[in-house]
């Protein structure tokens, strides 16, 4: 089903949410010309904008715009802009005009030079944003999270049926969905005759648990990140348990139940909690490249330094299983290392396991155990000679002890968390090209924004 659009020359998606949503007619599907994708970047205040347009895309025009208050956030990221422009490899040639005012967001939905909007910066702007985008009818393309507390989640099931009656899309930026080991990870629960079927686990032992560490200290695109003293304001950023979380959220809907639409009633939030990590001034100049303190953080200052609440942990029921979500962010990681993420997912033959430990270099590794005897590890090389090959050709199995196994996957698909930007944004457009999503991708980002808001709330009783 696809629905004309009024200003520009890409056929949009409708949108399925529910039944009380505005009923759109069936039309018979008419030729359109498609025209180039046109993008505007809105108040670029995190580092992800810059990463969206760190490759170009032939459906997208080269010519981008930028509407946003004047400040360093807008200036480093037309700086990266510069820089990609300027690589001696893979250079891009992006066209930028930019608009800077206190008016940025008028100024772009009344003149409307594009068709999509991109937005990363302020969490607690950002819903605000989508509205108005929505409102114009235009598209959206965001870093997550979209909403960080209960307002901005009402807000949200707003801007979805406006966008459906303006024939128009909304869609976060889901990076961790093409990491290799989670995407291999899915794959193989896919597969009876190795995984069986996921578990309905418990509180202690989930069915699915997921868990990353990140670093306020670290580098992009080569370069030391200087992040903006708000980023450390949970009423500008969220806190933990509603921000990194989203992407852990989001791969526990994909990988145990896809292609599924899972209604926020089929979730029950179990328990939760969040705590600080604590910033001397020393750390905190480090990061933002403040002498200070700015006023506004002065509420969560004690004793020992800056408290910033960005750890959180989830555990609850969804569609009858268990999972458990974690995030905790650290000032910097040990020399050699970086952000790790820890995934399990159990079944009733066997357990799909991500480290990144110290064994494992502090890269990603899928390890396969076995609840089977003997016969298991002719099942695992079958699945991946015949299914695994199909995706990821060249995979092999290394066996670690009995009962387990490593699975060696080629380096050319390892290709890094700043390029992942790029296969989602490719994704987008093939949506934008098509004019529609996935019947499911709508119902479950409610669901999953339901999910960590509902965190958020019972980790606050607390």
């Amino acid at each position: 089903m696809k629905v004309k659009t009024k200003c520009i020359a890409i056929v949009m998606p409708l949108l399925f949410l529910c039944v009380s949503c505005a009923e759109v007619k069936k039309e018979e599907s008419t030729e359109v010309a498609i025209e180039k994708v046109k993008l505007m970047t809105l108040d670029p205040g995190h580092f992800h904008a810059a990463l969206v347009q760190k490759a170009m895309y032939p459906q997208v025009d080269s010519t981008i715009f930028v509407f946003a208050p004047k400040g360093a956030e807008v200036d480093d990221f037309l700086t990266k802009i510069k820089q990609y422009n300027s690589r001696v490899e893979n250079s891009t040639a992006w066209e930028v005009k930019t608009y800077l005012g206190d008016d940025y967001l008028n100024k772009m939905t009344s003149e409307k030079p594009g068709n999509v909007m991109v937005v990363a910066g302020k969490n607690s702007k950002k819903i605000d944003y989508v509205l108005a985008a929505v409102k114009a009818g235009l598209n959206v393309y965001a870093d997550k999270p979209l909403v960080i507390n209960p307002e901005g989640f009402e807000k949200l099931k707003e801007a979805f049926i406006i966008a459906e009656e303006n024939g128009v899309m909304i869609y976060d930026i889901m990076t961790e969905r093409f990491e290799s080991t989670t995407m291999m990870q899915k794959q193989f629960s896919l597969l009876p005759n190795v995984f069986g079927e996921l578990i309905d686990g418990t509180p202690e032992e989930p069915a699915i648990s997921k868990e990353s560490v990140h670093h306020f200290f670290k580098y992009v695109s080569g370069k030391p990140l200087i992040r903006p003293s708000w980023f450390f304001d949970v009423n500008e950023e969220g806190e933990g348990i509603v921000d990194v979380t989203t992407h852990l959220v989001d791969l526990v809907q994909w990988e145990a139940f896809p292609n599924q639409i899972i209604d926020s009633s089929q979730v029950e939030m179990v328990s939760a909690r969040r705590w600080p990590t604590v910033l001397s001034l020393e750390e905190f100049q480090n990061v933002t490249g403040s002498d200070t303190y700015p006023e506004y953080l002065e509420k969560d200052i004690a004793e020992d330094g800056l408290n910033v609440y960005c750890n959180g942990e989830m555990t609850y029921k969804i569609n009858g299983k268990f999972a458990k979500v974690s995030v905790i962010w650290n000032y910097k990681a040990p020399e050699g290392t970086g952000d790790t993420h820890y995934s399990v997912m159990r079944g009733s033959k066997s357990n799909l396991i991500i480290k990144q430990g110290e064994e494992e270099n502090y890269k990603p590794v899928l390890y396969v155990e076995s609840k089977l005897g003997a016969d298991f590890e002719k099942s695992l090389n079958l699945a991946i000679e015949n299914e695994i090959a199909e995706q990821f050709l060249g995979t092999t199995v290394e066996k670690v002890e009995d009962g387990k196994w490593k699975i060696v996957i080629p380096e050319k698909f390892k290709i890094g968390h700043e390029s992942h930007f790029g296969q989602v944004t490719e994704n987008y457009l093939k949506y934008l090209a098509s004019g529609e999503l996935p019947t499911w991708e709508v119902p479950n980002m409610i669901t999953k924004y339901y999910t960590t808001i509902a965190a958020y709330k019972k980790a606050k009783e607390n």
